[in-house]
């Protein structure tokens, strides 16, 4: 049914195999508990049926990876963390060539998150076991049951995807499935910069000394993260942050008694820390505020968008939540009310979608924009 490969020579044979056919079915199993790298146990690939359990921690898979990136394409069911693996182990991004077997039921109306257990079940009638989850992928020997778990990820990936694609096509829905895919593949890939970090933690409720604060603190975090290896919720959770920068203080005793921290951090950091609230750069460097949430258009725009939005659904026979998500759509208000540029949005909204959807939404919010802006003040 599989083959365990924990020896190079069983390696070479795999890619021999591979260098007969240009499509897989993949998956992966890791830990990533107290890392902030994953740690591969073991690589999943079904070719041509063969399925083949690669030993993460014991082979060289640098001419794998190779072999992944040149691939006709990967299939995978819920890719994100597996292409998140394959970046940070093979050195390079990002993969052009993949297929989600998730995101392809997501265009067919199964929703946007199907699990492959309920994906099997809802479209091949076939039932696999869940259980080994949460095992330990680094212990050697793997149990039986653990290897039967792992072969079972990709033993009807392929069945499953020609099924979906059959269903794709048949709506002419499959190129845009492909941009999707693609669109995740490249976002994945993106590293947020160094100066950005605090966007992901801040708010518009934050003054701007606190966002200039919320900046050094990240930047600080990211760096000791990567280099410990440790997750970030190890060195500093968001909360507490959040809570550092509310509270401001100003010595050990009061830095101890934030939300959160760990004692073993105040003791090893906590001067650094201090510092990084206290010495901040000229208030001419500090981020600006960032705007407030649209939470909706003026009553007659809003409606129109709603039409808008649900016209192109009958039209394109794609699903609401799938055709337009609210990052995006606010990230649309956003671009009318500072007249941003279009290259700025998010890549979904510019492929496929722009000729549909993005474009008559501009135009429609830009007939609001007064009203918009009204919404998204902001105080320096």
């Amino acid at each position: 049914m599989f083959q365990f490969i924990h020896q190079q020579t069983g390696l070479d044979r795999v890619l021999e195999l591979m260098n007969q056919s240009s499509v897989y079915g993949l998956d992966t199993e890791f830990i990533k508990v107290d890392t902030f790298w994953p740690r591969l146990g073991i690589f999943q690939i079904n070719i041509e049926g063969q399925i083949f359990l690669l030993d993460g921690t014991s082979l060289d898979l640098s001419a794998f990876w190779q072999k992944i990136f040149a691939a006709e394409q990967n299939i995978f069911h819920a890719c994100s963390e597996d292409i998140d693996l394959i970046y940070y182990y093979a050195g390079q991004k990002p993969l052009r060539n993949v297929f989600d077997t998730q995101i392809a039921m997501s265009f067919l109306g199964y929703g946007l998150q199907v699990s492959y257990q309920n994906a099997l079940k809802q479209v091949l009638d076939i039932d696999i076991e869940k259980d080994q989850t949460r095992s330990d992928w680094l212990a050697r020997p793997l149990t039986a049951e653990q290897m039967n778990y792992a072969a079972n990820d990709v033993l009807y990936i392929m069945s499953l995807a020609e099924q979906l694609k059959a269903a794709l096509h048949e709506k002419n829905l499959y190129d845009c499935v492909i941009e999707d895919c693609n669109n995740l593949t490249f976002e994945i890939a993106q590293e947020t910069p160094k100066e950005k970090l605090f966007i992901e933690i801040g708010n518009y409720r934050h003054s701007r000394r606190q966002l200039m604060q919320l900046q050094q603190l990240s930047v600080w975090r990211e760096e000791m993260v990567k280099a410990l290896n440790q997750p970030r919720s190890f060195i500093l959770k968001n909360a507490t942050i959040h809570d550092l920068v509310e509270k401001n203080p100003g010595n050990i005793f009061q830095l101890s008694q934030v939300k959160g921290i760990r004692p073993g951090i105040v003791r090893e950091h906590g001067k650094i820390i201090l510092d990084l609230l206290r010495f901040l750069p000229d208030d001419q460097a500090w981020p600006l505020r960032i705007a407030r949430p649209i939470r909706h258009s003026s009553q007659d725009v809003t409606q129109h968008v709603d039409e808008l939005i649900d016209s192109a659904v009958q039209s394109c026979n794609v699903p609401r939540e799938v055709l337009m998500r609210k990052k995006w759509l606010n990230a649309l208000y956003q671009h009318v009310v500072f007249h941003g540029d279009e290259q700025d949005l998010p890549r979904s909204l510019l492929g496929w979608r722009y000729e549909l959807l993005t474009r008559p939404l501009i135009q429609l919010l830009q007939k609001d924009v007064s009203y918009l802006s009204t919404q998204m003040k902001v105080q320096d």
